[in-house]
């Protein structure tokens, strides 16, 4: 939210807020722009007839002070996603959905439209080198979002990809997630299939085709007025730690591995095409991508030991995680430290969905906080329980900080990769710190 103030005060609308708390490095950055409220909580008052809209948040509840004074007095009201679209009506729309891989595909994009000298407009979730906003609204003629399949605000509970209507969507793959908001993995695949019809007519989907799960879907809801191009894992070798990809007869090293990464490139690659990128400019573009801030982002490494942290929250994303670290260091003994973080993962009914995740690791231990437990007030969750979720043979599991750094300090790190996956901080670790330390 608050890059999307910043980013229309650029454009030169008046921006105001307001948030109960803010955090850094919100706090600076709305600073160092002129917009931060003079001081935190709601304030009614500021809203008036005068204003030409109100974006909600997810954060701002029902009984909000601010929205029910906006409702009196018939101001617009939209949803985040809402607004995009609304600012994007004139623009080339292109959307990256699924359950997993749409950060990294929708950074992809990005990257190698800004090497081709493209002006484009775009929504990420996470920073990316080369762009000081993961939000940008100008009067470019394209858009490029990450569009997501959770709730777009508390007034409008409807999935925000389903706002977004693209003229290019793609569809990464499906994996039930989110259970807080679709309790059956019916509910969550119902939302896929909206948002297919939601693509503009004579557009395009682009989805992965090796995702069993998804074909169907596409297959079963197939639309006559507009073109499919279905992907797979793309041609590629890997000599010595490094993959090599070859796209219509031209080949490159990539600085990013593993098959979840090669699928998301596929899929980057024929939006790309269909935005008039040639192959060989694409490739010379992507072979300097190194990813988006924590996939699979190198920390530290030494000549034997390389410390990789990893967003990676859902049973999908965690498998794809472990299996192309497997691929790439196929030598290398892998240690894995997984936290559970979000509502799902910690949810006991749903922890069966990680059985196998962990099964090619070599040690393996899985962390969840107390305190997490607390915030999202759910109920005690016991180790047992995780164990048997998990099935992973000599699996350690911790729920405090002191038992998870008491075990990270007895390992030997010798010709080892290790993984930390987590979309939280182990209570408080610095695994830059401790990366570091291993490595030095």
């Amino acid at each position: 939210m608050h890059q999307l103030a910043i980013a229309l005060k650029r454009k030169g609308y008046q921006i105001t807020g307001s948030d109960d708390e803010i955090f850094e490095p919100a706090k600076s950055n709305l600073e160092t722009e002129g917009i931060l409220p003079q001081a935190f909580g709601w304030f009614p008052e500021r809203i008036h007839p005068s204003l030409d809209a109100v974006i909600l948040g997810m954060h701002a509840k029902e009984d909000n002070p601010e929205l029910l004074k906006a409702k009196e007095l018939g101001v617009n009201i939209y949803s985040f996603p809402e607004y995009i679209f609304k600012e994007s009506l004139n623009k080339t729309r292109v959307a990256i959905g699924g359950s997993h891989g749409k950060t990294t595909t929708t950074s992809m994009i990005m990257h190698v439209l800004k090497q081709a000298g493209k002006k484009f407009d775009y929504l990420v979730g996470a920073k990316l080198e080369g762009f000081d906003q993961s939000v940008d609204i100008t009067d470019a003629p394209l858009i490029i979002c990450e569009a997501d399949e959770y709730p777009a605000s508390i007034i409008e509970k409807r999935p925000k990809f389903h706002f977004l209507f693209p003229h290019i969507a793609v569809i990464t793959g499906i994996a039930w997630d989110h259970i807080n908001v679709f309790p059956t993995f019916e509910n969550y695949l119902e939302q896929f299939e909206i948002f297919i019809q939601k693509i503009e007519t004579g557009g395009y989907l682009i989805y992965n085709e090796s995702d069993d799960v998804l074909n169907k879907l596409v297959n079963e809801n197939r639309r006559a007025d507009i073109n499919y191009y279905p992907y797979t894992v793309p041609q590629h070798s890997i000599t010595s730690g490094t993959t090599t990809l070859t796209i219509e007869g031209n080949q490159k090293e990539l600085k990013v591995f593993g098959n979840h990464n090669l699928l998301n490139l596929n899929a980057a690659w024929l939006v790309c095409k269909q935005l008039d990128i040639p192959a060989k400019d694409f490739l010379s573009a992507i072979s300097t991508f190194t990813g988006a801030a924590k996939r699979l982002e190198l920390l530290a490494k030494n000549d034997n030991t390389i410390v990789y942290r990893d967003f990676a929250h859902a049973p999908s994303k965690a498998r794809a995680t472990i299996e192309a670290a497997k691929q790439q260091f196929p030598d290398k003994k892998l240690i894995a430290v997984f936290e559970l973080h979000t509502y799902s993962s910690l949810n006991a009914a749903f922890l069966k969905e990680y059985e196998g995740v962990m099964e090619k690791v070599d040690e393996a231990s899985v962390f969840y906080s107390k305190h997490a437990l607390e915030l999202k007030r759910m109920p005690e969750l016991e180790k047992s329980v995780v164990d048997d979720g998990f099935r992973k043979k000599g699996l350690k599991v911790f729920n405090t900080r002191k038992d998870l750094e008491g075990w990270l300090g007895g390992i030997d790190y010798k010709d080892s990769v290790l993984l930390l996956m987590s979309s939280g901080n182990y209570e408080g670790i610095n695994t830059e710190e401790f990366a570091k330390k291993i490595t030095g």
